[in-house]
């Protein structure tokens, strides 16, 4: 009897290797703890938490979509290049399991890490509510938007590690395309966009940028269309890895 078999569901089967994958070595830790300083640093000193005077955790999470733009990255890059490399693709794909479901199997456990490594953030939490009486409700919805934009910046990495055999390679291209679809929204951009081009393209293009949708739901605002929109984005990249993983078994 299969190994996948053994575990019931193919993707969990692969979820639980993965996982497991990333606690066997320090990097995880190394990860978790850079993550945590970062996020700690942001908020108390360059946010400005205690200058502000406000009981909530914005400056927690306006920095948020730039701690993803280089810490996802370096996550995602060994999804699919690591096992190119080394060969295993081909062991993990002769296994009883789909292409979709070694896919979504290995995003899920590095999502769950991201997850992780953001559910340890819990003291900020405990510490805003302990100096004032924030909006819990706004701050959920955070988290979740949070969450979601960290899963579709993983979903764009899956994508470019798949493509390259190189981790190096896959994290520079990752950072540029988040980079891109970040500034998409930014005010900056749009008043040149507008500048020299109608307002609905502008507008346009601001609709596929995840500093837009995720400023909306970090405002306590759950929008469908911008839960939606994190939904698809993850779903479309996916997609196109499997794709791009399909095309590169022969290489």
């Amino acid at each position: 009897m299969s190994a996948a078999s053994k575990s019931g569901s193919p993707v969990l089967a692969v979820f639980r290797r993965e996982l497991a994958s990333y606690f066997a070595t320090p990097v995880a830790y190394v990860f978790i703890v850079i993550f945590l300083v970062l996020s700690g640093a942001f908020t108390f000193y360059l946010g400005g938490f205690y200058q502000r005077g406000q009981a909530d955790l914005q400056p927690f999470f306006n920095f948020h979509p730039w701690l993803y733009l280089f810490l996802v990255p370096a996550v995602s890059m060994r999804l699919w290049s690591e096992e190119r490399k080394s060969g295993s693709i081909e062991l993990l794909l002769s296994l009883p399991i789909t292409m979709w479901q070694a896919v979504l199997g290995k995003f899920l456990a590095a999502w769950a890490f991201i997850g992780i490594a953001l559910a340890l953030t819990f003291p900020i939490w405990l510490t805003v509510n302990y100096l004032g009486d924030p909006d819990n409700g706004v701050i959920f919805a955070s988290y979740l938007g949070s969450l979601l934009m960290a899963g579709s910046f993983l979903a764009i990495g899956a994508c470019l590690s798949a493509a390259s055999r190189n981790q190096v390679v896959a994290f520079i291209l990752t950072v540029a395309v988040c980079f891109v679809l970040l500034l998409a929204g930014f005010p900056m951009v749009q008043d040149v966009f507008r500048a020299v081009a109608p307002a609905a393209l502008a507008d346009a293009v601001a609709q596929f940028s995840f500093l837009t949708h995720f400023a909306a739901i970090a405002k306590g605002v759950l929008d469908l269309r911008d839960v939606l929109f994190f939904v698809l984005s993850i779903g479309f990249w996916l997609l196109a890895c499997s794709v791009v993983i399909d095309l590169k078994k022969a290489d």
